[in-house]
């Protein structure tokens, strides 16, 4: 990831675009669009996406059809001579397999259209009936992460803390916390790169993960923090990548979240606002209104 202005001379060529939470890439000269890109295209719409995108192509497939029909009207007994509607028509009781009688194919040519059209019902009806499945019972982790990082002392110790939620109702299993620091370092032939860092946690498993935890990182001499100010962060355009994998005990499966932060986001002495309130004995109310907030402290002391 080198800068360079080489990319300059590159405008012209085969672009491809590609974004991730908090970063936009330009792909340039990356492989062309293949046809089984369409199946992954199409699980990564959105349900009103999904649903006007199947609704366009069961219209267009009978606008098509219909016009074949149309175009031959003796092709169809009992169609009306010139009558768009029953063409159309036909063709969605056609597409559909329903086949009421009152309009049924007279000729060859309208035999041939007719069984060309079953067939794309036939397997336009099983692609969409298995996409429909793939989207419900895809796995779909509900979890949430705070919108600020905060830089506060915790046990005397600098520390990186960031929140993250589950909102389901059932606890999540078997969950690994993971952040990585990225942020552009010279190295020693003057070039400027992209270096990534791993930053060790406090904890990076539970068993459970049944509500809100905050997950932190010790600043101490092993890590790549150290020292470093807010300045330090915005002049190297610093970037953390936080993320967790968890099972989902209802499905069974595991389900991956992950949310993008920039320096921007680092909130220095500032700690969340408590979101846990004892009620009774084992019961303990969380309000999700404050998983988002905090609230300033006090600078540490500089040590003597």
């Amino acid at each position: 990831m080198a800068k360079s202005a080489r990319s300059a001379s590159l405008k012209g060529k085969t672009e491809r675009s590609h974004s991730s939470q908090g970063i936009r890439f330009q792909k340039l000269n990356a492989r062309n669009w293949e046809l089984r890109d369409a199946y992954h295209w199409m699980l990564t719409l959105r349900w009103p996406q999904f649903s006007l995108f199947v609704f366009a192509i069961y219209l267009g497939i009978n606008l098509l059809f219909g016009l074949a029909y149309y175009l031959r009207p003796n092709c169809i007994a009992e169609m009306t001579p010139g009558s768009w509607g029953d063409a159309f028509f036909f063709s969605v009781e056609t597409l559909a397999t329903v086949g009421y009688g009152h309009m049924y194919p007279a000729t060859s040519y309208g035999h041939l259209v007719a069984t060309v059209e079953i067939m794309t019902g036939m397997f336009g009806l099983a692609i969409i009936t298995g996409l429909i499945f793939i989207r419900f019972s895809r796995p779909i982790a509900r979890i949430v992460f705070s919108d600020s990082l905060v830089l506060a002392p915790f046990d005397g110790q600098l520390a990186l803390m960031w929140r993250v939620a589950n909102l389901r109702d059932e606890a999540m299993a078997e969950a690994e916390f993971r952040i990585i620091l990225m942020r552009d370092e010279p190295t020693l032939e003057g070039d400027d790169i992209r270096r990534f860092y791993p930053l060790k946690l406090q904890f990076d498993r539970l068993i459970l993960f049944p509500a809100v935890l905050t997950v932190r990182h010790i600043i101490d001499e092993a890590s790549p923090l150290q020292g470093r100010t807010l300045a330090d962060l915005e002049r190297e355009n610093s970037r953390f990548t936080a993320s967790i994998v968890c099972i989902d005990t209802v499905i069974p499966a595991a389900v991956q979240s992950h949310y993008a932060y920039t320096w921007k986001d680092v909130r220095e002495n500032h700690r969340f606002v408590e979101v846990y309130q004892e009620i009774e004995a084992d019961l303990l109310a969380v309000d999700y209104s404050l998983i988002h907030e905090t609230e300033p402290i006090a600078p540490p002391k500089p040590a003597k």
